[in-house]
């Protein structure tokens, strides 16, 4: 069996990846079957350890089937579905038509399951990424709600004294203009700059980058404390506004990606992201975008 390490996976039937503390081991069922892990999440790639995810990929004949009942209708690529005690990830395009292009079964609790790829759709010969957007993000992110962690929308940094700062938003807050303006300042690494994985390990609520990048392409595996936590809006100068409790849990849930239909899943996201919020300063930053923001989000860290 070929394995891959840390390296892009190009070709090989076992690979295993880490993403925010979350290692998922795959494999391919079929020999004509090589995997790749897609641009961004070869840097997610890591030497064979003991996996909390364990995925089969195969090649399957997937038109004419028929599904048990529907969850949750994503009204873009993806349905999932209840099936027997087994949840059932349905993958269709427009440009396909109705049969999926892949569907993916996996055990209640997230930990196992099989992706199964629709061969008239693929290049047969050419390596493949069974767990391309948005199935991986879907895995991890269903996963965490059991009780490991939540994902948000959110720039990462981390500071020249390895302190992590989460910058939140939705799309048009800025975070890949800072993201940029951070990077360019040197002495700053930036972990995305559109989605991190918060979770509490070793006492210690921790930030991790992504493969789910924007368009600065930031995407790093590392981690860092969680120090502070700014919600971003432009403003006609720097500067920082206290939030309360209850104001900076509700924005960082709608910063998150709660699984809603999931009753115990939403109801750990909600318990988790109070608990950030009462355990880092959180504010929201009004900034110019331009490099003075840099320099004053280091003062006022300093200042604490």
């Amino acid at each position: 069996m070929v394995s891959c390490g840390r390296q892009w996976c190009d070709g090989s039937d076992r690979l295993f990846v880490s993403i925010g503390d979350v290692a998922v081991a795959l494999a391919s069922e079929n020999p004509e079957l090589g995997l790749w892990t897609g641009a961004a999440a070869k840097y997610f790639v890591v030497d064979e350890m003991k996996p909390d995810v364990t995925i089969r990929a195969a090649w399957a004949k997937l038109s004419g089937q028929s599904y048990g009942e529907e969850v949750f209708d994503s009204g873009a690529l993806w349905r999932l579905y209840r099936v027997n005690g087994f949840y059932l990830f349905r993958f269709t395009s427009q440009g396909l038509g109705v049969v999926p292009y892949k569907v993916a079964w996996l055990n209640r609790d997230f930990t196992s399951g099989e992706v199964y790829l629709h061969p008239p759709f693929f290049r047969l010969g050419q390596p493949v990424n069974p767990l391309e957007y948005p199935l991986d993000e879907l895995l991890i992110v269903n996963l965490l709600a059991l009780g490991r962690g939540v994902e948000v929308h959110a720039c990462g940094m981390v500071d020249d004294r390895g302190s992590g700062h989460l910058l939140a938003g939705q799309s048009g807050a800025g975070k890949t203009t800072i993201a940029r303006l951070l990077h360019k300042a040197g002495g700053i690494t930036v972990l995305s700059d559109d989605r991190i994985i918060l979770r509490r390990l070793e006492g210690r609520l921790w930030m991790y980058g992504t493969p789910w990048h924007g368009d600065a392409g930031f995407a790093s595996p590392a981690r860092a404390p969680l120090s502070r936590v700014y919600f971003l809006r432009h403003g006609p100068k720097n500067e920082l506004v206290p939030q309360r409790t209850t104001q900076a849990v509700a924005r960082l849930f709608t910063c998150s990606f709660p699984p809603f239909y999931f009753p115990e899943g939403l109801n750990f996201t909600l318990e988790f992201l109070e608990q950030v919020a009462k355990a880092v300063p959180c504010y929201e930053l009004r900034f110019v975008p331009d490099e003075s923001v840099v320099e004053f989000v280091s003062e006022a860290e300093m200042k604490d």
